[in-house]
C-alpha cells in the first residue's frame, strides 16, 4: 500500500497535543523531551504526524537526505509505527528507511535484523549522563575543583550577582547577551554554523516561551545578564536535560555556578542529568568529562539495505 502520511512542521501552537507522546518509553537521550525537537526544528526541517493517536512519526532533512527518528510512542507500539515509516520511505518516497540518532533502548527492544539494516554508532553525538545529587552538591574528590570554583565565584561577586528564574519578559536581556557571546566566539566555520543555528533555536524558544514546558534561569552581575541556561525534565527517567548553557567566560567560576544552581533550584528531584553531546569538539569533550559522567546515552544511525525496484 502507498503510505500517504501528512507531515507538518513543529509549531508552538501544536505543543499541547505533541507533549503527551514524549516520555512513554525508556529513553535517556536528550531527544526524549519535546524541547530538543523544537530547538532544532528549522535546522533539521523537522516535521511530524500523529498516527492513529498511538504516537508521533517524524521526518527530517539532513545533508540532502530524508530521515526519520524513532517514533515517540509506547515501547510496545514501536514495531508497528516503525513499520509504517518503513513503508512510507519505501513506497511513497522510493527510498530506504533511514533513522537519525536511534536510542540504544529502542534498538535493544526492536532487535532489527542486521541482514536488513546497517547500524552504526554516532560516537560524537552520545549524550553525557551524570548523577543528579553529585551535580547539585559537587561533593567528593573528583568534583572538588568545581566546588572550589563555585565558592570562589560566590566570594568574589558577593552582593553583585543575582541568580533567578527567567520569564518571557526577560527575552530582550537574553538576546542582548547572546549577541555579545556570539561576537566573542572564534571557532572553526562548521562549529560556528552549529552555534548560529542553536541561537536561531533559542530565539524561537524565547518568542514562544509561554507555550513551552522549559525551565530558564539567568545570572545577573551588576545588573547585566552574564549567563543563562535552559532545561527540561523527563519525568519517566527522573532526568533533567540541560539543552543550553551560556556564560561570559570573563567571570571565573560563572559556568560552574549556573550549572550547579540551576539543578539545585529547578531540578532538585532529578536523579539523572543529561548534558547532551560534545559534537566531537575536543574542548567541549574535556569540559563534559571533567564533571565525571556516570554513563552515556548512546545513539545510532540506521539505514535499511534496500534497493528501489524498477517500475515502482
Amino acid at each position: 500500500m502507498n503510505m500517504n502520511l501528512k507531515f507538518k512542521p513543529v509549531t508552538a501552537e501544536d505543543i499541547a497535543k505533541i507533549i503527551p507522546f514524549f516520555g512513554l518509553r525508556p529513553d535517556k537521550t536528550c531527544e526524549s523531551v519535546f524541547l530538543d525537537s523544537f530547538l532544532w526544528r528549522d535546522y533539521y526541517h523537522i516535521q511530524y504526524t500523529i498516527y492513529e493517536e498511538k504516537g508521533l512519526l517524524w521526518k527530517m532533512e539532513q545533508e540532502g537526505k530524508t530521515y526519520t527518528s524513532i517514533p515517540s510512542c509506547r515501547q510496545e507500539d514501536l514495531p508497528e509505527l516503525l513499520g509504517i515509516m518503513k513503508d512510507y520511505f519505501n513506497q511513497t518516497l522510493g527510498e530506504p528507511l533511514r533513522i537519525y540518532l536511534a536510542d540504544e533502548e529502542s534498538l535493544e527492544f526492536l532487535k532489527l535484523d542486521p541482514a536488513e539494516f546497517s547500524i552504526e554508532e554516532a560516537v560524537d553525538l552520545k549524550d553525557y549522563l551524570y548523577d543528579g545529587e553529585a551535580m547539585r552538591t559537587l561533593s567528593g574528590r573528583k568534583l572538588h575543583k568545581k566546588k572550589n570554583r563555585v565558592n570562589s565565584f560566590i566570594r568574589t561577586y558577593e552582593g553583585r550577582y543575582e541568580f533567578r528564574r527567567l520569564c518571557c519578559s526577560d527575552r530582550q536581556d537574553v538576546w542582548e547577551f547572546l549577541d555579545k557571546w556570539r561576537a566573542g566566539k572564534n571557532e572553526p566555520e562548521e562549529v560556528m554554523e552549529g552555534l548560529d543555528e542553536e541561537i536561531v533555536g533559542i530565539h524561537e524558544i524565547l518568542k514562544n516561551c509561554s507555550y513551552i514546558p522549559a525551565k530558564m534561569v539567568g545570572v545577573y552581575i551588576d545588573g547585566d545578564l552574564q549567563a543563562f541556561s535552559v532545561g527540561s525534565y523527563n519525568s519517566r527517567e527522573k532526568m533533567a536535560v540541560i539543552h543550553i548553557e551560556k556564560a561570559n567566560p570573563e567571570f571565573n567560576g560563572l559556568y560552574q555556578f549556573i550549572n550547579q544552581q540551576f539543578l539545585v533550584h529547578e531540578f532538585p528531584e532529578a536523579v539523572l542529568v543529561n548534558r547532551e553531546d560534545d559534537v566531537g569538539i575536543p574542548g567541549l569533550r574535556k569540559s563534559k568529562m571533567s564533571y565525571n559522567p556516570i554513563g552515556f546515552a548512546r545513539k545510532f544511525m540506521v539505514e535499511q539495505k534496500w534497493q528501489k525496484k524498477s517500475g515502482i
